[in-house]
């Protein structure tokens, strides 16, 4: 049984190694998650590592799926630093382990990702991914609504360059500032 929890910045420090295993086994899979193939998985703890301060101070939050003792996915939540922005953050770095893809983990993450960000107040939530990637179907059938695409935006783990499709999701209230 899947187990989708909120990780602390000390927490994510323990399970660096971990995520950095799933970061690599995604790139390597030709998922386009900011990172080029190969992905060195000491880099990739490093880089999950580095992720704790802002985890720690509000900035940023981050979920995993834990298959009994294995991290089975990861999602994460970034709020813009911008007085303007209080309203709003942006969904980033959904992946799941090839071995747990199809059961069900990339939608519960994503779902938790939606009420805990209702919970604190939020109203708009955004993201992107690789145009054509199977990850759009899950974004499209969890009521997400496409708004454009970029060609060129970003290289895939080999390096080419991709288009890039942005998707965004009110939830929760309406910001009671927006009409002031």
């Amino acid at each position: 049984m899947t187990e989708i929890v909120s990780v602390s910045g000390p927490e994510l420090v323990t399970y660096a190694d971990e995520l950095a295993a799933l970061l690599v086994e995604t790139v390597e899979g030709g998922s386009s998650v900011g990172f080029l193939a190969p992905l060195d998985r000491g880099a990739a703890a490093t880089w999950w590592r580095e992720r704790a301060t802002s985890v720690q101070t509000g900035c940023h939050e981050v979920w995993i799926a834990r298959d009994g003792e294995r991290v089975a996915g990861t999602i994460g939540l970034v709020k813009p630093a911008l007085p303007n922005a209080g309203h709003r953050a942006e969904v980033a770095k959904l992946m799941v382990r090839p071995s747990s893809r199809g059961r069900g983990v990339g939608r519960a993450l994503l779902e938790a990702v939606e009420r805990s960000a209702a919970a604190e107040g939020l109203s708009l939530l955004v993201l992107d991914t690789e145009t054509g990637s199977p990850a759009e179907r899950l974004y499209r059938s969890a009521g997400w609504t496409e708004c454009g695409s970029i060609p060129r935006y970003a290289q895939d783990p080999a390096g080419a360059l991709r288009a890039t499709t942005f998707y965004y999701k009110a939830v929760g209230p309406a910001n009671p500032l927006a009409s002031q």
